[in-house]
């Protein structure tokens, strides 16, 4: 059995954590260190250290990767996989294990290579998106490919349902491409086709404005359901769209979240906005 580490932080790296846990002698994993986090600012593990400690393995939480190979590149291991983790790895880390470093990410690379290509896929209203396991080189997303499917994405399928397909695929294509590994036919092939290159999302990306095509509108509200909610300016205040749909070409909203208040319907938001006028 393969020695491993595993490198993760949100939700979407914890099936992979599992799959790594049970595919290899899993020495350690490393994680984002805890932020503040909710109205009480209390120090929040991620998903995966939560994760991790439930499965009894040891966490790191470095504030420097280079520290943490420093303290801990003596230690001769197989294999890295990494899933979600949100830090770049400086290539002396990348070097340490023997086979090189899995990473799970949901696109066709070289298409939405960086931090958010489930949410990029479904602003541009594409009809498929797919999952890559590749080899980590010193590039953002650009190493070569041991594993990749291609994944229709549905008509009204929002963030969250296509996140959570896609992170179970990537825990069983890691799994499969750690079991190749370990038996010596791991193969890889450069990415070839067009590369884009997508970033963290801000808040002003969250933004949709009401003039805008109503497949378009319709798109961002699916790509940020069920967080972090796309935002639109409406009677003088911001509300949270949770939900829409075009009704005979017009965007019409059916969920929202209002400043201060709960998720309602639109019907209801309106009567409360009556009764707000007198």
């Amino acid at each position: 059995m393969l020695s491993a580490y595993f490198f993760g932080s949100s939700e979407f790296a914890v099936p992979s954590l599992h799959e790594t846990a049970r595919r290899t002698r899993l020495l350690g994993v490393v994680t984002q260190p805890e932020r503040p986090s909710g109205r009480g600012h209390r120090l929040t593990p991620t998903p995966v250290k939560r994760a991790a400690l439930e499965l009894g393995v040891p966490v790191f939480e470095p504030s420097s990767m280079r520290a943490f190979l420093a303290e801990r590149g003596d230690e001769p291991i197989d294999l890295i996989a990494l899933a979600s983790f949100g830090r770049i790895l400086p290539p002396e880390l990348l070097a340490w294990p023997r086979i090189g470093a899995l990473n799970v990410h949901p696109s066709l690379l070289p298409r939405y290579r960086g931090a958010t290509p489930i949410q990029s896929a479904l602003r541009d209203a594409a009809s498929e998106t797919g999952l890559s396991i590749m080899l980590m080189d010193a590039g953002m997303d650009t190493g070569p490919l041991v594993a990749q499917e291609r994944v229709a994405i549905g008509a009204q399928e929002e963030y969250g349902e296509l996140h959570d397909r896609l992170a179970a695929l990537g825990a069983r294509m890691l799994g499969e491409a750690i079991a190749r590994a370990e038996d010596g036919s791991l193969t890889a092939r450069p990415q070839s086709g067009v590369a884009s290159t997508t970033r963290p999302l801000k808040k002003e990306d969250l933004i949709v404005d009401l003039t805008w095509p109503t497949s378009r509108l319709l798109a961002a509200v699916r790509a940020f359901a069920p967080a972090p909610l796309a935002r639109a300016f409406v009677d003088g205040e911001w509300l949270k769209i949770v939900r829409a749909h075009d009704e005979d070409g017009r965007f019409a909203i059916d969920e929202l979240i209002a400043p201060n208040k709960g998720a309602m319907s639109w019907d209801r938001y309106r009567q409360m906005r009556s009764a707000v006028r007198g």
